[in-house]
């Protein structure tokens, strides 16, 4: 590798100007490290304009990202846009075919393009690298690829979206609302302030869940429908119930080997407050991965803002300087196998139901009797009544049983009119 290298960086949101300030204030340490001279040569963005923190130099600015590759003399590119297609798409295809090395947070864009993208990047001999697409700051990307990587990983999990785990944290601790944490979540820069809906309704971890999947069982990327669940039916009364409990609520990704088959899903979970995960809060995201010889490893840190995602970008870069061509799954891209997906009809856990219903005789039983048909056993339950709206809290936990049993009881509810609202239910993690 040459001793001068150009660097590029397309998108100039948040993530892509503390990059950039980054690139700058930390050269000669990045020289010192690496023994590599490196110089911004070009910047893009819609808006040269637009109000930001930090200085864009106008002689290096192309708002057409694609007009870098008329340059000729770019070696390394930062794609910061955060699209899964359009010019996302065509500016890291566009730079891995001319050879230029690729260095991106954009977790849409691998968990959906990532097979195509880390072939051509092969192809061409060059680097695709995305240590910040998943849980920010935490190296869990580069762990699984070379520090785990001669164990074999069965299961990984936790928590991978800051948002969500931040309004479910403050729900607790405040005892305020679904409603008025997000908008406190919003006005912290914690959520987004249009639409906040990626984070909520679980797609953001989704998406981080199938790139960990791949890396860590060595297969491609899947394009199964999963079970995909979010947090905006979290009512203030369940995190009060499930404090009772001694249980948190968690939205958890979970991925892992079931019978030679593939699981992915993210929802909601009861787990124990007294668990690590369960004293995850705030906006920190934790990975947890099972495996032998290894066993459990657990790797906790700031899953998102600039800071995180930008020191995760900056490690990908050093790598990319000390002259390591690395298949960017960790194993040469034909050898990454599909894999059949486990039936989540099939998924087991114990679950938390919370009955809204008319307080009257017969009521109860009838949901017992029900959940008994289709061989749910009731574990604990709790019941609260509400004597002034002549209504009452019904809570049951359950025994495991499946998800094809608890949604075909479930759906039976919907024709009952002593049920005021279809049931809440949440899994009890495992």
């Amino acid at each position: 590798m040459k001793m001068n290298l150009n660097i590029a960086v397309v998108g100039l949101g948040q993530v892509g100007n503390y990059l950039l300030n980054e690139l700058n204030t930390k050269k000669k340490e990045i020289e010192l490290i690496t023994g590599k001279r490196i110089n911004v040569v070009a910047v893009s963005a819609k808006n040269i304009k637009k109000k930001r923190k930090f200085k864009v130099n106008k002689n290096i600015f192309f708002k057409n990202p694609l007009d870098i590759f008329k340059l000729n003399k770019v070696d390394i590119l930062f794609e910061a846009i955060g699209m899964s297609d359009g010019i996302s798409k065509r500016v890291v295809e566009t730079a891995l075919r001319n050879k230029i090395h690729v260095i991106t947070p954009n977790k849409a864009l691998i968990s959906k393009h990532g097979d195509y993208l880390a072939k051509l990047a092969e192809d061409n001999n060059v680097n695709l690298e995305f240590e910040a697409s998943v849980a920010g700051g935490i190296p869990i990307l580069r762990t699984i690829k070379e520090g785990l990587a001669t164990n074999k990983i069965t299961k990984v999990y936790g928590i991978l979206n800051g948002t969500s785990n931040y309004i479910l944290s403050e729900m607790r601790n405040s005892k305020d609302s679904f409603a008025n944490v997000l908008k406190k979540a919003q006005k912290l820069g914690y959520a987004e302030p249009g639409n906040p809906k990626l984070d909520l309704n679980g797609f953001d971890a989704f998406a981080k869940v199938r790139i960990l999947s791949a890396l860590a069982f060595n297969t491609k990327i899947s394009k199964y429908k999963c079970l995909m669940e979010g947090i905006e039916k979290i009512e203030l009364k369940d995190i009060e119930i499930a404090s009772q409990l001694n249980l948190r609520i968690k939205l958890l990704g979970i991925s892992e080997i079931i019978n030679g088959c593939l699981f992915e899903t993210v929802h909601p979970c009861l787990v124990s407050k007294n668990s690590y995960i369960g004293n995850v809060s705030g906006v920190m995201n934790a990975v947890i991965l099972e495996g032998k010889p290894v066993g459990e490893s657990i790797l906790q840190g700031e899953g998102a803002g600039p800071g995180p995602t930008s020191s995760s970008l900056l490690s990908d870069l050093l790598s990319i300087l000390k002259g390591d061509i690395k298949k960017p799954f960790g194993i040469p891209n034909n050898k990454r196998k599909s894999i059949k997906c486990y039936n989540v009809n099939n998924y087991t856990n114990s679950l938390y139901l919370r009955f809204e219903v008319k307080d009257k005789p017969g009521v109860l039983s009838r949901i017992t009797n029900r959940l008994a048909q289709y061989k749910i056993s009731v574990k604990r339950m709790i019941q609260t009544p509400d004597k002034k709206n002549n209504k009452a809290t019904v809570v049951i936990i359950t025994h495991k049983t499946s998800e094809l049993n608890s949604n075909n009881c479930l759906a039976k509810f919907k024709k009952d009119k002593d049920i005021l609202k279809y049931p809440t239910l949440i899994r009890i993690h495992n």
